[in-house]
C-alpha cells in the first residue's frame, strides 16, 4: 500500500499541471495606479460590419471588389453591483490553431451598472495578434470606470492572417469604425458608455493604425512600396488627402501607441508627424528591432504640435508593455510555426507581469488626466527623465523631504531601468 502511495505521488508530481493563465497579476512591486479599480466588470462579445469597403486582401492588378467586413469585438464594461467576480476567455495562440484559457476577473454578459457614464477606449491589436493579447490591460481600464472595446482586425488575427496591405488600409478606419458603433449603442452597455470621451490604444500596427486615426498621413515613397495594395487603395490614408482629414475625431481625447510600426519604413515624415493634436503617450522596449526604437524616438520628436511623453523600457525588445502573460501552452513547440510561440509573447530581459503592471499604471494616470479631467494625476507624468537619477529621499512616515525626486507611485528602489520623457507643444 505504501508503494503504491509512493507511486502515486510520484506520478501527480511529474504530470503537468492544468495551466491557469491568469491575466490579472499585480506583483507587490507594482506602482500605485497598477490596482484594480472600485469597479466589478463584466465582458461581452459583440460583432459588427463595416459595409461596402474594398476588399484589400483580394485585391489584383485586374480589379478589386467591395465586401463587408465583420468585425468582432470584445467590450469590457463596470458591472451591476452583486456581480459575481471572474471568468475566462478561450483565445488562440500565435499559431493560430492551440485554444487556451485566460483566466481574469470580469464577468461574462454580466448585467452593466445602473448608472454612469463611462469613457470608451478602443484597443487594436499587432498584426498579427486578436483582441485577447491586451486583455490583462482591457480589464485593469475597466475596473476604473472605462468601457474597453479591444478588436479582432480581419486579415490580421492568428487564424485569419492575410496581406499585409489589408492592414496597412484598415487599420485607422477599423478604430474609428469602431469607436463610431460603440458611441451608438443604446442599450444595456451604450447606456453607460460616453463615446464623446474616448482614447485608442494601440500596440505594434494597432499603433500605426492610432497615429493616421490622429492624422498623420503616410508619405508618397511608403505608398509606392512593393507591399502596398494595387490601384492606389493606399491612398486612403495619405499625408494631404481628404479622406485623411476626415479621420481625426474631437471625441478622441488620448493616443497611446505601444511600440508603434511605420516611421522605421518612413510611412510618415515630419510634416505628416506634426498633423497629430491629440495628446500621445508612447511607450517602448529600449531595443525594440521591430519598429525601431530610434524611429519611435523620431515619432515623440516630430509630433511638435501635442504635448506627448514616452516610456521606455530599458533593454526590452518589440513585446514591451503591450502582450498578456505568455500562457503556459506557448512554451511548448508549435508543429503550425515549427517553434514556441512564447516568443510572441515574452521578452528576454523584462518580466511581463511587471511590464503589464507599469503600463497598468502610466495608462491609468495618462486616461484618467485626459479623460476624466483629474488633474492630480498629472503628479505621476511629472518625473525625472532616467529613473536611474531619481532621489528617494523621504520621512519615515513617507513625507518626501526637498530633495526626493523618485517618480511618483513607485516604492523606494522600483523605478529601475524605465526611461519617462515629456515634450510640450512646440518642442
Amino acid at each position: 500500500m505504501t508503494k503504491f502511495l509512493l507511486a502515486a505521488a510520484a506520478t501527480m508530481i511529474a504530470a503537468p499541471a492544468m495551466a491557469e493563465n491568469r491575466i490579472d497579476r499585480i506583483r507587490p512591486d507594482a506602482p500605485e495606479l497598477a490596482a484594480p479599480g472600485e469597479h466589478l466588470i463584466g465582458v461581452t462579445t459583440m460583432s459588427f460590419t463595416r459595409e461596402g469597403v474594398p476588399d484589400v486582401a483580394r485585391a489584383t492588378e485586374d480589379g478589386v471588389e467591395d465586401y463587408d467586413r465583420e468585425i468582432t469585438v470584445e467590450v469590457w464594461y463596470p458591472a451591476a453591483e452583486g456581480t459575481t467576480p471572474g471568468g475566462s476567455y478561450t483565445a488562440l495562440l500565435r499559431d493560430g490553431v492551440t485554444e487556451v484559457q485566460l483566466e481574469g476577473r470580469a464577468a461574462r454578459d454580466a448585467v452593466p451598472v445602473a448608472e454612469g457614464a463611462f469613457p470608451l477606449v478602443i484597443v487594436s491589436h499587432g498584426y498579427p495578434g486578436n483582441r485577447f493579447l491586451m486583455s490583462h490591460l482591457a480589464e485593469n481600464i475597466a475596473t476604473k470606470g472605462y468601457v474597453v472595446a479591444s478588436i479582432d482586425h480581419p486579415d490580421s488575427t492568428y487564424d485569419d492572417m492575410g496581406p499585409f496591405a489589408s492592414t496597412l488600409v484598415n487599420r485607422p478606419h477599423d478604430q474609428a469604425f469602431v469607436l463610431d458603433r460603440m458611441a451608438a449603442l443604446e442599450d444595456g452597455i451604450g447606456a453607460v458608455t460616453d463615446g464623446d470621451r474616448a482614447a485608442v490604444i494601440g500596440y505594434s500596427m494597432g499603433g500605426y493604425g492610432a497615429l493616421l486615426f490622429s492624422g498623420a498621413g503616410l508619405t508618397e515613397d511608403f505608398r509606392a512600396l512593393p507591399y502596398a495594395p494595387p490601384h492606389q487603395l493606399l491612398d486612403i490614408n495619405a499625408m494631404g488627402s481628404e479622406t485623411l482629414a476626415e479621420l481625426p475625431d474631437e471625441r478622441v481625447k488620448a493616443v497611446v501607441a505601444i511600440g508603434p510600426w511605420g516611421r522605421n519604413r518612413e510611412a510618415w515624415n515630419a510634416e505628416g508627424l506634426s498633423a497629430v493634436e491629440k495628446p500621445l503617450m508612447l511607450i517602448a522596449g529600449g531595443v525594440d528591432d521591430v519598429s525601431g526604437y530610434e524611429a519611435i524616438r523620431s515619432i515623440f520628436m516630430e509630433t511638435t504640435q501635442t504635448e506627448r511623453h514616452l516610456l521606455t523600457f530599458d533593454n526590452a525588445n518589440h513585446n514591451a508593455a503591450a502582450p498578456m502573460p505568455a500562457p503556459e501552452e506557448s512554451w511548448a513547440v508549435s508543429e503550425a510555426l515549427g517553434n514556441a510561440p512564447f516568443d510572441h509573447y515574452a521578452d528576454p530581459v523584462w518580466d511581463t507581469v511587471r511590464m503589464n503592471n507599469i503600463t497598468q499604471h502610466f495608462v491609468t494616470a495618462f486616461l484618467d488626466l485626459h479623460l476624466k479631467g483629474d488633474a492630480a494625476k498629472a503628479e505621476y507624468l511629472d518625473l525625472v527623465p532616467d529613473s536611474a537619477k531619481a532621489v528617494w529621499d523621504r520621512a519615515e512616515d513617507g513625507t518626501p523631504h526637498e530633495t526626493d525626486t523618485y517618480w511618483a507611485g513607485f516604492a523606494n528602489r522600483t523605478a529601475k531601468g524605465l526611461r519617462f520623457e515629456t515634450r510640450a507643444v512646440g518642442q
